[in-house]
């Protein structure tokens, strides 16, 4: 069919397509239950889904660890000496250290000893002693604020002065015990 100026029809505009509507969740069968379904991939599972709805199921939330005062070295060394012994640990789940406050009696000693894996950091709280670091080697004054490092491997003794010795100690947490071959290869 031609217009009336001769022309063909012009033709009309199709409409765009609408897009389609989201498909609707597959309707819950009676025995599908919350905690039955699987969470859809990239989402991330809900307490509700692994726990149940019941919220006297779910665990507390880990409380988010936080930098605190433990003890004050300096009022547990003052206290009135005893014997020597440990004073404090550290005793805080989930550390990655091992810290304490050791009090050494007048003339107490440690005796010579190497530790085969461990650096340990050793700060003079209170009192006043001798470091000995190997046979070879003279002994060193220990006095109060003084920091030692004692490298893995090296042999080292402390024995205490007059008034006696409280130092601090701190290192890596000790590996859990395991067992040894005979002859002690890995």
């Amino acid at each position: 069919m031609t217009s009336s100026s001769g022309h063909e029809p012009e033709p009309k505009p199709k409409p765009e397509p609408k897009p389609a509507p989201a498909p609707a969740p597959a309707p819950e069968t009676e025995t599908e239950t919350e905690t039955e379904r699987e969470p859809r991939a990239g989402a991330e599972p809900t307490a509700e889904a692994e726990y149940g709805p019941d919220p006297a199921h779910r665990p507390e939330p880990e409380p988010e660890p936080e930098p605190r005062v433990l003890c004050d070295a300096r009022a547990l060394a003052a206290d009135p000496p005893l014997p020597g012994g440990v004073l404090w640990k550290l005793a805080e789940a989930g550390r990655q250290l091992d810290a304490n406050l050791v009090r050494l009696a007048p003339g107490g000693r440690v005796a010579p000893h190497a530790e085969p894996e461990l650096d340990v950091l050793v700060f003079v709280v209170a009192g006043d002693g001798v470091l000995g670091a190997g046979t070879a080697d003279e002994p060193r004054p220990l006095a109060e604020g003084a920091t030692v490092w004692l490298p893995h491997g090296s042999t080292r003794s402390i024995t205490a002065g007059p008034d006696g010795l409280a130092y601090l100690t701190v290192h890596r947490r000790r590996p859990g015990l395991w067992i040894r071959p005979h002859g002690g290869a890995s």
